[in-house]
């Protein structure tokens, strides 16, 4: 009979690998507890610690995004003086 995969919620991945973070309970004892392989606890604690400094990087890339922005628009509106300027001066000589 073939058994379906499960599936883990990320929740629950972060509870686990906090457990097994804190270290209060061996990981055959967390595995027991939460009805999984110790293979897969140590899975989830290396990604887990791998992509941790990402959390606190990402206020930097919305910034340098909104500079980015900001940088754009303020060349677009330049853009559209310079265009602005030249339409008023190509009226000006139509008109005479």
């Amino acid at each position: 009979m073939k058994r379906t995969r499960r599936k883990f919620s990320a929740e629950f991945k972060t509870k686990v690998v906090l457990e097994a973070l804190s270290e209060r309970l061996t990981l055959t004892e967390l595995a027991q507890k939460h009805e999984i392989h110790p293979n897969q606890i140590t899975q989830w604690k290396r990604e887990f610690l791998e992509k941790a400094p990402d959390v606190f990087s990402k206020g930097d890339k919305v910034q340098k995004a909104e500079q980015d922005h900001e940088q754009g628009a303020e060349q677009l509106y330049k853009t559209i003086g310079q265009l602005k300027v030249e339409v008023d001066w190509l009226k000006k000589k139509l008109q005479s």
